[in-house]
């Protein structure tokens, strides 16, 4: 089984760098595949509030026989409870529907500008979770270098994790090391641009001369980069294929290759303009 490394956080809570993602995993097949991926080796699983599968994620916890501490599970606030007192039942309904009594991070989904409430306030609520021990990291997600620096002028923790979507034809290098500079770990979702970058080229020519599958070379030029990642798939041989990657190593020239095929290009919505 392979065993994968964690990194600290800003406050010193240890993160598996590499997790499961749930996103778009029906309800009625979470928990099954959930389980497969923590059977495989995974030890970090990631969901949402709007993914509608936490239940899910936490009956496949309590299925797996693993001891809840040694699993690290993270949620997202919905985007309709940005208001701080929608803030705080919505963390209540994320434990009582995973059946916990923490997590180890929580994050807001997305910033929401312009939106319904503001992503400040929104962040004080998240302060008071994490004070009351509760969430033991808590972080945002799909958050710009402008979103950041305002929560950091105006807020006493600093985000353990920004989750943002990065891939090879979106390397997000300038927010990257924004996060670096400002002890924000960067994780990355959509690290295949949702498979998009599988035929590419120069991924394909690497692939085949270390003797890998396409994906498991942008995974792990991902955990060279130093980010966390966390890949979705409800197939079993794809789950052990995407955590069997620890192994090998690309070369320099391979990750800046990688790098090179940036384009700027998403695969989900600009979080300057998305109000939800």
């Amino acid at each position: 089984m392979p065993s994968v490394p964690s990194v600290p956080l800003n406050n010193g809570v240890p993160i598996p760098q590499l997790g499961f993602g749930t996103f778009q995993i029906p309800p009625d097949e979470t928990c099954e595949t959930t389980v497969a991926a923590l059977e495989a080796g995974y030890r970090h699983i990631d969901t949402a509030q709007m993914y509608g599968n936490e239940k899910e994620v936490g009956q496949a916890v309590r299925e797996s026989g693993l001891d809840r501490a040694d699993v690290f599970v993270t949620s997202k606030l919905d985007n309709g409870a940005h208001a701080p007192d929608e803030a705080l039942r919505a963390f209540d309904r994320s434990l009582e529907e995973l059946g916990f009594d923490y997590l180890d991070l929580f994050l807001i989904h997305w910033p929401l500008p312009g939106g319904p409430g503001d992503y400040v306030e929104t962040w004080k609520t998240l302060e008071e979770i994490y004070r009351s021990g509760r969430a033991k990291a808590i972080g945002v997600s799909n958050f710009q270098e402008n979103h950041l620096r305002r929560l950091l002028d105006s807020s006493t923790v600093v985000p353990a994790v920004n989750q943002i979507e990065v891939h090879p034809y979106l390397t997000q290098e300038p927010l990257r090391a924004f996060g670096a500079e400002h002890d924000i770990a960067t994780e990355a979702w959509s690290p295949i641009a949702q498979g998009k970058v599988l035929s590419d080229p120069a991924i394909t020519r690497i692939a085949e001369r270390v003797g890998r599958t396409p994906a498991q070379v942008v995974l792990r030029w991902h955990l060279q980069r130093g980010d966390i990642v966390f890949p979705k798939s409800v197939t079993l041989k794809r789950i052990q294929d995407n955590i069997a990657v620890f192994d090998f190593e690309l070369s320099e020239g391979d990750i800046g290759e990688i790098a090179a095929l940036n384009r700027d290009e998403r695969t989900g919505p600009d979080p300057d303009t998305f109000n939800g």
